[in-house]
């Protein structure tokens, strides 16, 4: 099974696969076929084939840890540079509205940065660094107030699905 971006796996857990990775070897060293190593480490024979060509082609480091990948960071005057960007809008990115939306604001940091970030690494990018979702500057002058906490009351619960 594979891991990419480092499968969310502690220091502790990418240690315990470098072992792994490092008794298959002992067994490579040691002349032992791909079926015998999976089976006394518990592994696929896939893996063991994976681990002796990278151990073949670039010795122990190729089967060692590259550690963790992290996520990809903006330096601060990325970040400044981004929010300068936000503040000009969407219009003047070529969006056809005012509305930013995380995977706008994504595709902008990708053209900007040419680093990519999922739609949910933008949110928490975002609002590390203060921002939050769009609220309307002010209300509906059609909004009443009274109806929307009468309906509230006796409209809500009846229509309500009740919990399980």
């Amino acid at each position: 099974m594979r891991y990419p971006q480092g499968g969310g796996l502690t220091e502790a857990g990418r240690t315990a696969r470098e072992r792994v990775r490092l008794q298959a070897v002992a067994g490579f060293e040691a002349g032992d076929k791909n079926r015998e190593i999976a089976a006394a480490l518990r592994v696929s024979e896939r893996s063991v084939e994976r681990w002796r060509r990278q151990w073949r082609e670039d010795g122990l480091p190729g089967v060692a840890s590259k550690g963790s990948p992290g996520r990809p960071r903006l330096s601060d005057t990325q970040i400044a540079r981004l929010e300068r960007e936000l503040e000009r809008g969407p219009l003047a990115h070529g969006w056809a509205d005012q509305r930013w939306t995380l995977a706008r604001v994504k595709t902008l940091i990708g053209r900007l940065f040419h680093v990519s970030y999922t739609v949910e690494g933008t949110w928490r990018l975002l609002r590390r660094h203060g921002w939050s979702w769009q609220q309307p500057a002010r209300r509906a002058i059609e909004r009443d107030d009274d109806a929307v906490e009468l309906w509230r009351r006796e409209v809500w619960p009846r229509v309500k699905a009740p919990r399980r």
